[in-house]
């Protein structure tokens, strides 16, 4: 092969070559916009040059618990500034962060934090009492640092192990030198997936796929320098799908939110001028079916992006009547949240609304970001046929994928398999190139955004004395889009009842996994034994 002249004396220095990294989006927006409003929460009012201050500072205060390159520091928070700090300070320690979903229960976080071997958390005052219960099951001992916020109603006392958050911040040194990544290569998060077989397991992102992803964001969702988003997505979920950094690049305006709720969503989009927001089906249930009294008329049209399952043709044109446009995404935690948009050709707005409804209910083309999505026959590794027929698993490939995952080389191995990243999720492909999810062959059950996974339901109505065979499937659902549906076989002379077993389930589940329904029947199975769930979730649709 002859020398490539173009590659001689041409050698990568600093000069010519830096890691990638999202945290330099803040270090821009605040030497550039010091005094721009960076963040809303209740009365608090942040500009991006105390936002980038705050964050050296929880840096600086990290590093001097020991904390650097490698280490783990989780946040067990809400939507507030200190989540936001979190996703700049920690990586400016070097350390990678962990944002744990606040509604799981103590056993999990337990598992999470001696998995990802924590050495610092921080927490909100709310959730003291459930990272007590998780701190007595685990053998770490992690640094607590306790975070007040003024938006919490109750206010709850300092732990006697803990340190108070912005007493904490404010003992950081200004001037700290924070870390830029060795290599863009180097873990900027690990978010950990609920676990649908066995135990959860930790995806490590990178900071070259956060940079981005978070770029890809701002792209795709068309975001205009200082647009304002809304915080209704959890930062929790794979690191508020990258948001947290992709505001500093277009130096927008985080308007944080607690909670959930109707009125104060309303308030924000109204009052703030809320350009965009990101959540699952049930946001926009909330929005719709909430007392008009809550209700606020906008005087501008405000982007909604949805992930999960597509939203019913009357809530899509509900949201366009209050002045929503709504956009589909697709994408898993091992893909920094959403790579694949449903990408709008201006003349399907000219289509009969039901045709379009049909069409915005697919999950779409590949971000930008993304170098290549397909769906593939997983045997023969060979993409299915463009025909919206015939059913493949959803691959990816690209630098918007994860390493892999935490101390797990063989299932990480298993996901890469063949040179693609096997999502788990079966679709199909349609003539120009849009991909439709059609079903999950991990068999998850995706309720309120949040992934439940049916086997870990099953497992524990299983426990049950009473119960000889239980299958659980999703049952569509108008507001949470679809909530688990639990099909019971009794042992013989039961009359083990439905409040029995959510009783039971209430025990030992997150509240959000429990069944909303329980339905007493021989269990349809194949010939080899095999429960036949698809014959079950028609049966779920039914009812």
């Amino acid at each position: 092969m002859a020398h490539n002249l173009y590659n001689q004396d041409l050698d990568r220095n600093a000069a010519n070559y830096q890691p990638l990294t999202p945290l330099t989006f803040l270090e821009r927006a605040a030497t550039v916009f010091p005094d721009y409003v960076a963040i809303v929460h209740g009365s608090v009012r942040r500009t991006y040059g105390e936002f980038y201050e705050r964050s050296i500072r929880l840096a600086s205060s990290l590093a001097g618990l020991g904390i650097g390159r490698g280490d783990t520091v989780s946040a067990l928070l809400p939507n507030t500034p200190a989540m936001l700090e979190s996703h700049y300070g920690v990586p400016m320690s070097g350390a990678v962060l962990h944002s744990i979903n606040t509604r799981l229960d103590p056993a999990i976080i337990a598992f999470q934090l001696d998995h990802a071997m924590s050495k610092v958390i921080i927490v909100d005052g709310e959730f003291l009492p459930l990272l007590e219960q998780a701190l007595d099951l685990c053998q770490v001992t992690p640094t607590i640092i306790q975070v007040t916020d003024p938006e919490f109603e109750t206010p709850v006392p300092l732990h006697p192990n803990a340190q108070d958050y912005d007493d904490f911040v404010a003992a950081g040194d200004a001037d700290f030198a924070w870390l830029m990544p060795l290599d863009e290569w180097d873990a900027i998060s690990i978010n950990y997936t609920s676990g649908t077989t066995g135990d959860p397991k930790g995806v490590v992102s990178h900071h070259r796929g956060a940079y981005l992803l978070a770029q890809g964001n701002a792209l795709t969702t068309l975001m205009q320098k200082h647009a304002v988003y809304l915080w209704t997505l959890p930062m929790f979920h794979c690191n508020g799908w990258c948001f947290p950094w992709t505001l500093s690049a277009i130096i927008g305006t985080h308007v944080c939110l607690r909670q959930v709720r109707a009125a104060p969503i309303w308030n924000a989009l109204a009052d703030h001028g809320v350009t965009h927001l990101c959540g699952a089906p049930i946001v926009m249930s909330l929005l719709l079916t909430c007392d008009a009294d809550e209700k606020r008329a906008l005087d501008h049209t405000v982007q909604f992006f949805t992930a999960a399952a597509p939203p019913p043709e009357k809530v899509l044109a509900d949201m366009k009547q209050a002045g929503f446009d709504v956009t589909h995404l697709y994408g898993l935690t091992e893909t920094y949240g959403p790579a694949v948009v449903n990408d709008w050709h201006t003349e399907w707005s000219d289509l009969p609304a039901a045709q379009q409804a049909a069409l915005k209910s697919r999950q779409g083309v590949r971000y930008l970001p993304l170098e290549q999505l397909d769906v593939l026959d997983p045997d023969t590794m060979q993409p299915v046929p463009r025909d919206g027929q015939t059913m493949g698993e959803v691959m990816f490939r690209g630098n918007v994928v994860m390493k892999g995952y935490f101390r797990n080389p063989t299932a990480t191995q298993a996901a890469f398999q063949g040179g693609w990243f096997h999502s788990g999720d079966l679709g199909v492909r349609h003539p120009d190139g849009y991909i439709q999810l059609k079903d999950r062959s991990k068999d998850v059950i995706i309720s309120g955004g949040e992934n439940i996974s049916s086997i870990e339901v099953e497992d524990v109505l299983y426990q049950h004395p009473e119960v000889q065979v239980v299958a659980v499937v999703a049952r569509p659902d108008d507001k949470w889009g679809e909530t688990p549906c639990a099909f019971v076989e009794r042992v013989a002379g039961s009359t083990v009842s439905e409040t029995d077993l959510n009783q039971w389930c209430r025990e030992k589940l997150a509240g959000y996994k429990v069944p909303k329904t329980y339905v007493f029947q021989d269990i349809p199975r194949t010939s080899t034994g095999k429960i036949q769930k698809f014959v079950l979730r028609e049966q779920a649709k039914a009812l």
